[in-house]
């Protein structure tokens, strides 16, 4: 195939940059590797028959950091196989539209391995009793409610969502009929009239503009928790880059992800809720997940999904 490059003992140092000029020049680019599968069980660097081995998990994570999309790969003679890489289209990130519009009615978190993973194990954790209520905070259009059904199947709970953009609360209405979606501006809290929860969520909203988490989370675990309640806070560490999950938290005027202030905001959150008198964990991926339970409580086994 003509342009393709071929790889056998070179060092990740060469690889990556000759990979990175040639998607550059033609937005896509292929390449011939060991088959990670002939070398399952060694470490990335040793070297096989066939040249130096990596796993898979080496070409999903350069895509990624390439702006890429991986392709197909295809075997071919001489335990290799020929890997595309695809760049990222220029389209705009679901949050160009605003949160709940446009892009964001696309967007399945649940479809993300990692985040259903911990987030059915964060419910399960807090564990709300069979009637209990649930309030969610931001609920947007309502998906990640389903896990509660995964977690806890055949469990009712009474469901307050609460968000600001009208056409995804009518989503959410579409999606469980039996929830109480409101329009509500979380900066209002506390609101007597809401009553108390034995669960509350908050995903992708403590960051958002005009959000001051010190001031919500005082509002929540003061005024609407039941005194066996807990939380669970997620706070976004990726972005959508033409409809693919792209690790790692942006900031404004940054080439590539940065980290501290997601890590200064998980911890401010976890002293809060651990001065409230909460056992915190925090888990997750691409969402970072923030779980509190009261301190006194057993911590449940047994939460996989």
């Amino acid at each position: 195939m003509t342009g393709e490059l071929h790889f056998t003992t070179e060092p990740l140092s060469t690889l990556l940059p000759a990979v990175r000029r040639a998607l550059a020049e033609a937005g896509e680019v292929t390449f011939s590797v060991p088959d990670p599968d002939l070398g399952v069980g060694l470490y990335a660097g040793e070297l096989t028959a066939a040249g130096i081995h990596r796993p898979w998990q080496t070409w999903t994570d350069l895509s990624e950091l390439l702006g890429a999309h991986l392709l197909t790969p295809e075997r071919v003679p001489g335990g290799r196989v020929r890997v595309r890489l695809r760049a990222h289209a220029h389209r705009a990130d679901p949050d160009a539209q605003g949160y709940g519009t446009g892009e964001w009615a696309r967007v399945n978190k649940l479809e993300d391995p990692v985040f259903l993973f911990t987030l059915v194990e964060a419910l399960r954790r807090v564990g709300p009793p069979t009637g209990g209520r649930v309030l969610a905070l931001g609920v947007n259009g309502g998906r990640e409610l389903d896990a509660l059904a995964l977690a806890f199947p055949g469990r009712d709970f009474a469901v307050l969502g609460v968000d600001l953009e009208p056409q995804a609360l009518e989503r959410a209405r579409e999606r469980h009929p039996a929830g109480d979606f409101r329009m509500l501006d979380v900066t209002t809290l506390p609101l007597p009239e809401l009553g108390h929860f034995d669960l509350v969520l908050a995903l992708s909203l403590l960051q958002s503009p005009g959000v001051k988490t010190d001031a919500l989370l005082a509002a929540v675990v003061r005024h609407h928790l039941t005194p066996g309640g807990g939380l669970v806070l997620g706070f976004p560490n990726a972005r959508y880059r033409d409809g693919a999950l792209s690790y790692g938290a942006r900031v404004r005027n940054f080439a590539r992800p940065d980290l501290s202030l997601l890590m200064s905001d998980v911890t401010d959150a976890r002293r809060r809720l651990q001065k409230y008198g909460f056992k915190v964990f925090v888990t997750g991926k691409y969402e970072v997940l923030v779980t509190a339970i009261p301190a006194g409580s057993k911590t449940p086994e047994g939460l996989e999904l």
